[in-house]
């Protein structure tokens, strides 16, 4: 990896250390890089961030910005080779998933922490009944009888509100809606109680309706259960509806981190205002809608200076040169960015 790409401070966002022990996961100065044809893609570069028990993160930036890359990472799922990690931690109630044996960490990643995908007609296997789907998981992990794991799958698809799921149990997936299949989904990666819940776009393609409803059941699972959830989008509406906390991502970095309605309501980073304000609103109505000029960075060439130089109107020459920490904006906030209070003054403008 090149010698311009300088790592942000240890530790959670600016160096900042965790206050308690409540902390399920901490991520520490996170690298992840694919080997291409073409060279080194650097996918992940320096990724800090920490969810607590109750606490629902959400990461939102544009394709590409390592959002899912770092989920995969977390869970263990990347294809290794071509994908590497050169360095970080991954740390799941101070368990290093990245030095732990693999069999400690299929226990870890099977029953502390669960994974939804946004496409659930490819997470579910089309050969087989639903409620057996389900009740697998109780008897790979528990123990449990066939009929024991029957039983327990159709609890578990009656807590995620399929209807009439006693009858349901034994159909396939392709009987099912979307939206069904998302919380069938759902209802296997809650099957085991985990601590820590991550839902990679799990609404991309469900229509508004369900959309919403999916987003209501995940947010009263998390609550009830008082697990720590991280939810990845590209969608603000997504993570106003449903996060307490957010780190925008840009070309693999996190460039800005903290509340929800601090971030979005009165962003410090350019790239997060720009995000905001392509969000269709009633004062916008017949108009077109903002957007950002220009493309993402290519990971393979990543610039000396702030990846979001050539998209930025705030960029000047030092912009270009080196790149902005990951600093201290408020208690609790963080942006990565020369020119943060111009962004500030502005939004208040």
């Amino acid at each position: 990896m090149g010698t311009n790409h300088t790592r942000p401070t240890e530790g959670s966002p600016a160096g900042v250390p965790a206050s308690t022990d409540e902390v399920l996961l901490r991520v520490k100065d996170l690298e992840v890089e694919f080997n291409t044809s073409r060279g080194i893609a650097t996918a992940v570069n320096g990724m800090n961030f920490e969810v607590k028990r109750g606490q629902a993160l959400g990461i939102l930036g544009e394709s590409g910005s390592g959002k899912s890359v770092t989920a995969r990472a977390i869970m263990g799922i990347l294809d290794m080779p071509p994908a590497h990690i050169p360095q970080g931690q991954i740390l799941l109630e101070g368990e290093d998933l990245l030095t732990v044996t693999p069999k400690r960490h299929r226990q870890l990643v099977g029953s502390r922490v669960s994974m939804v995908f946004q496409d659930a007609l490819t997470a579910l296997n089309p050969v087989h009944p639903v409620g057996r789907q389900i009740g697998e998981l109780y008897r790979v992990h528990r123990g449990y009888s066939r009929k024991d794991a029957r039983a327990a799958a159709i609890t578990m698809m009656e807590k995620v509100k399929i209807p009439a799921a006693a009858k349901r149990v034994d159909d396939y997936p392709h009987q099912f809606s979307g939206g069904m299949r998302q919380r069938i989904v759902i209802a296997m990666a809650l099957a085991l109680d985990p601590v820590l819940l991550i839902a990679d776009e799990p609404t991309t393609a469900l229509d508004v309706t369900v959309q919403a409803q999916i987003l209501e059941l995940l947010k009263e699972q998390q609550e009830e259960r008082n697990m720590g959830l991280i939810l990845i989008t590209h969608d603000i509406s997504v993570v106003k509806e449903v996060t307490d906390q957010v780190a925008v991502m840009y070309a693999g970095r996190v460039v800005e981190h903290g509340p929800t309605a601090e971030v979005l309501g009165r962003p410090g980073h350019p790239y997060s205002r720009g995000l905001g304000e392509s969000i269709a609103g009633e004062e916008l109505k017949g108009q077109r809608l903002p957007a950002i000029p220009g493309t993402p960075p290519d990971l393979l060439n990543l610039p000396a200076g702030c990846s979001f130089a050539n998209r930025c109107s705030y960029a000047t020459e030092a912009c270009n040169e080196s790149i902005p920490a990951l600093e201290t904006l408020e208690a609790g906030r963080f942006a990565a960015c020369f020119h943060t209070q111009e962004v500030l003054n502005r939004v208040n403008a």
